[in-house]
């Protein structure tokens, strides 16, 4: 390499340097830079902070619109649990009311059957003495007749056509009335 390096210098020429770099190149990468960076500052970039702002007010108003989500439906979920629990309240009371009904009704019941029985034994108490009385005006007229029957036998004259005999037998037998009251 050493042979190299005395080759060239031989010849007298310099070595380019590599971090040399030519001002005039420098002046116009420069200025190129600016009028790019310029040039974007002036076009692109409103368009990209436009388009950032945008997407910005998008996910904001995405947040602001899940955040009043959220609190419509916490707001609906303590509606719903308020109305479940006036619902069970309501059941509770519906199931009280039924209850008491229930035994409004079934005591309704009882007295009505009271009321249905004593009708039915005061009716059959009442066809019971009707029966009576038929039975004791029938055995009062029996033995009225057997009565004149006898004393028609006894006297020896028909006792049946006289009024007179009629009113004794019917004092008689009214006597014998009273003698059964007592």
């Amino acid at each position: 390499m050493q042979a190299a390096v005395s080759a060239a210098g031989a010849e007298g020429e310099e070595m380019p340097r590599v971090l040399d770099v030519p001002v005039d190149e420098l002046v116009i990468g420069f200025l190129a830079f600016f009028i790019v960076f310029f040039a974007l500052g002036k076009f692109v970039l409103p368009k990209i902070k436009a388009t950032l702002e945008e997407r910005t007010e998008a996910i904001e108003g995405g947040i602001l619109k899940a955040e009043q989500a959220q609190a419509e439906a916490n707001r609906l979920a303590d509606e719903y649990r308020t109305q479940l629990a006036q619902a069970r309240e309501e059941a509770a009371a519906i199931r009280t009311q039924a209850q008491s009904d229930r035994a409004s009704i079934v005591e309704e019941a009882r007295n009505e059957a009271r009321v249905a029985a004593a009708a039915v034994t005061a009716a059959a108490e009442a066809q019971l003495a009707a029966e009576r009385a038929q039975a004791t005006a029938a055995l009062t007229r029996q033995v009225g007749e057997v009565a004149v029957t006898l004393a028609s036998r006894v006297v020896g004259e028909s006792l049946a056509d006289d009024a007179r005999v009629r009113s004794t037998v019917d004092a008689f037998l009214d006597d014998l009335e009273r003698q059964a009251a007592l």
